[in-house]
């Protein structure tokens, strides 16, 4: 009997390919699309966009000759990823939702209702590796330009182990160019770049429409502790920020701390944006079960960032500290913070405020 995967499809390139390779490699594939946006949060357009994107998987899975769903996980949705979203921009910090929706949602509800419903795996279309060494599941980078292990660091070994990345190595030109080749009716459909859902990624007026009762209006202040001028809320900025503060100085001046309590946003100059200490919470371990003493790390504070030598000591439950070699710029609260041994993903966690 085939084993049976369900598969999350975007409606995007990399879902539609790795719903192919799966096929292909003799696997019982469904396709599922799921809907998260919340209906009361979406214009009509945006509406609109959304079942596009329902749409165009069903195009894909009627193409393949698979099964397609589409189960309404709004209220989960909101509830898991965006309500603490717009909780973290009340603390003054800069939320990962992408992160969140990983680990909550795209690889907890999905994977429970494949469970349910009689799948034995699911997949994605992500870039990184699945390995089982000694009967642990583990988590290592793509060689792909593209490597997404950043994103997938808050999985436990007991996720991995129930999901297929059927694009682990594969090139993103090789996926669109297979997937033209199949003649995919996504094939040239471009990448989406942002938060799937704040509309143009203006996170600022998302929140201001549904966040409720907002930070007001404080000060800014020197790392001094001098009162420089006034902002408009905390939620507004985030550390490393330069434009947009709506006050002049006779040199660049960048967000450097946001201090929910006192209301107040932190200018400092170009060398107070960096860092070499780190602390993290809500730490996820994936290549051990345990971290009981110091380990030497390559971590990257950000998606974009280039890894960096540092060594990670827990500090409690949960909780540990990077200690960097070299400076770090613009650590951001409420961003993820990924822990790499060669290869492999050791974990992550949230940076802390």
């Amino acid at each position: 009997m085939k084993e049976r995967i369900l598969v999350g499809m975007s409606g995007g390139v990399d879902s539609s390919v790795a719903a192919q390779l799966l096929q292909e490699a003799g696997y019982d594939v469904t396709g599922m699309t799921m809907r998260l946006k919340p209906r009361r949060m979406l214009s009509e357009a945006e509406a609109a966009a959304v079942e596009r994107e329902a749409a165009d998987a069903a195009a894909v899975c009627v193409k393949l000759g698979i099964d397609h769903v589409a189960p309404d996980f709004s209220a989960e949705f909101e509830r898991l990823v965006i309500e603490p979203f717009i909780a973290s921009y009340k603390r003054g910090e800069t939320p990962n939702p992408c992160f969140l929706c990983n680990q909550t949602v795209k690889f907890g509800l999905m994977l429970d209702w494949a469970s349910a419903h009689g799948f034995d795996k699911i997949a994605t279309g992500h870039y990184a590796q699945i390995v089982c060494e000694n009967g642990r599941y583990l988590l290592k980078k793509s060689p792909a330009k593209k490597d997404q292990s950043y994103f997938l660091s808050g999985l436990t070994p007991h996720q991995l182990s129930r999901t297929r990345i059927p694009l682990a190595r594969m090139p993103k030109e090789e996926a669109r160019a297979r997937a033209e080749a199949l003649g995919l009716p996504v094939a040239q459909k471009p990448d989406s770049q942002e938060i799937c859902f704040i509309p143009s990624n203006d996170y600022v007026a998302f929140l201001e429409r549904f966040g409720g009762e907002l930070p007001g209006a404080g000060d800014f202040v020197s790392p001094e502790g001098a009162v420089l001028g006034r902002h408009s809320g905390i939620y507004r900025y985030t550390i490393g920020q330069r434009k947009g503060l709506g006050i002049a100085f006779g040199e660049p001046r960048f967000v450097t701390r946001i201090d929910a309590g006192r209301n107040t946003v932190t200018l400092g100059r170009d060398a107070d944006r960096y860092t070499r200490t780190v602390h993290v919470r809500d730490v996820n371990l994936i290549l051990y079960d345990t971290l009981t003493e110091p380990v030497t790390v390559e971590a990257k504070v950000r998606y974009a960032a280039k890894p960096d030598r540092a060594l990670l000591t827990p500090t409690g439950a949960g909780t540990a500290v990077l200690e960097f070699e070299n400076p770090q710029r613009a650590v951001t609260p409420g961003q993820i913070a990924a822990f790499y041994v060669g290869d492999y993903v050791l974990g992550s966690g949230i940076i802390d405020s």
